[in-house]
């Protein structure tokens, strides 16, 4: 079972942009391991609440004007 696990900020994305990248990915899989492993795959999206990662040595906070709006 082909198998992605996409971590993004808490709120980052909207309902449409998840499904998208379900479908994109999804996709992606069937490309490389035929249309046999789109019932099989599975695309995990996983959000991370602000605090909860780092970068460049700093706790990481998405700023207000990167957040989803619905």
């Amino acid at each position: 079972m082909p198998f992605a696990n996409i971590k993004v900020p808490q709120a980052a994305l909207t309902t449409a942009q998840k499904q998208e990248i379900v479908h994109r990915v999804t996709a992606m899989f069937v490309d490389y391991f035929s249309e046999a492993a789109r019932p099989h795959t599975m695309v995990l999206i996983e959000e991370v609440p602000d605090g909860g990662y780092g970068r460049a040595d700093e706790v990481f906070v998405i700023p207000p004007a990167y957040r989803a709006t619905t």
